[in-house]
């Protein structure tokens, strides 16, 4: 039977860092880069951040990649990527290079962690939070930031409004580890609970992404909170990629990777794969599939030994209990709500923004795909997995 603690997770925290992130201290000889990350804020005002992040020492990560705990690789994996994205975006033209004092240092806590050298979702959002009151709940009335680009309440509420919903989304996951072992043991009542807590967690995570508008201003959103998390794939501002300075292994060559995008979440594809819903090829579909790699390699672990294990749909669809198949609907149709709510923020944040920036184009997301044309149409399929009472 599949266990969550397996892939170093748990019913309070889903995918967020099972250890408490704002607790996390780093060795002496990382200090500098720490305190650096922490001032980008101050640094972006200056107009020369780039100037300014050049000062930072070049740390050799060699041994600390072989000896640090996996908190301490991924605190200083959320600072360093933070240092790269801001070096790359922090001025009006993006460079042809990354510096050897920021590219050696993330292309070995990369490696290390299993993903790559840039900003992936998991330090922008799964990594980066505290709790306020240390004995309350991972919810929006207990959270701060612990990373900032420029800061601002816009930015903070939007990685929070996700640290909420990753949050929330722990109770889902493990009913869906249940809900495999009872239909491979044919138990509907015991299918019937896990849906229904799974119904409940899904109104709360639908409710929580509602709230984004309350704190995130569309405006603010596209021009102060987006620009910093685009990546260096199918962006025209960067051409082949990015050069990462004193990396012998790329031969000097540019190297391109996609950006930070929510798309990186686990979430729903665990519960694509937990639910049969499968989607017909089309350049999105390519496109998170590529995404799976950005992910932490135990949650792509997990998304896989779902896909490999349930029978949930094969169970529910030859059970010939129509409450069963009213509960299955019920989480696909709560899923599919879940895309809507994406597929309108895409619209209102993203694409009926008028932007000039450099590589700041509402027609493409983060990740560097045209997503706005293949979103609706992954909502439809979700919708046509609806099984028949």
């Amino acid at each position: 039977m599949l266990r969550l603690s397996v892939y170093g997770m748990s019913r309070e925290r889903g995918f967020l860092a099972s250890f408490d992130p704002g607790a996390v201290q780093l060795p002496p000889d990382l200090q500098p880069a720490r305190e650096m990350a922490r001032s980008i804020p101050q640094l972006i005002c200056t107009g020369r951040v780039r100037a300014l992040l050049e000062r930072l020492p070049l740390i050799d990560l060699e041994s600390f990649c072989k000896t640090a705990s996996e908190a301490e690789l991924r605190i200083a994996m959320l600072h360093y990527s933070f240092m790269v994205q801001t070096y790359v975006w922090g001025e009006p033209e993006a460079p042809r290079a990354l510096p050897a004092c920021l590219a050696v240092p993330i292309w070995q806590l990369g490696k290390a962690i299993g993903q790559p050298p840039l900003l992936p979702y998991s330090s922008y959002t799964l990594e980066n939070w505290a709790l306020i009151d240390e004995n309350g709940p991972i919810d929006l009335s207990n959270v701060r930031v612990l990373q900032h680009f420029d800061g601002g309440m816009d930015e903070a509420w939007f990685i929070l409004v996700h640290v909420a919903i990753e949050a929330r989304a722990g109770e889902l996951l493990d009913e869906a580890l249940n809900l495999i072992q009872a239909s491979s043991v044919a138990d509907p009542g015991e299918a019937k609970r896990c849906l229904t807590a799974m119904s409940t967690a899904w109104g709360d995570i639908n409710a929580i992404f509602d709230r984004m508008p309350e704190r995130c201003d569309p405006y603010c959103y596209f021009h102060r909170v987006r620009p910093w998390i685009h990546g260096w794939k199918d962006n025209p501002a960067l051409g082949d990629g990015l050069i990462y300075e004193g990396v012998e292994e790329t031969g000097g060559a540019p190297q391109a990777f996609r950006g930070q995008t929510g798309s990186q979440s686990s979430i729903v594809p665990a519960m694509d794969a937990l639910l049969s819903v499968g989607h017909a090829a089309d350049p999105l579909r390519s496109f998170l599939d590529e995404l799976h790699a950005y992910r932490p390699p135990e949650h792509r672990r997990f998304i896989e030994d779902i896909r490999a294990t349930s029978q949930v749909r094969r169970f529910i669809e030859n059970s010939g209990d129509a409450v069963l198949k009213k509960l299955y609907n019920d989480n696909v149709s709560q899923l599919a709500r879940f895309r809507t709510r994406h597929l309108e923020y895409a619209a209102s944040y993203i694409n009926k923004q008028a932007s000039h920036s450099t590589g700041n184009d509402p027609d493409v997301g983060t990740g560097g795909t045209p997503f706005m044309r293949y979103l609706k149409k992954h909502r439809d399929e979700a919708e046509a997995h609806l099984l028949p009472v």
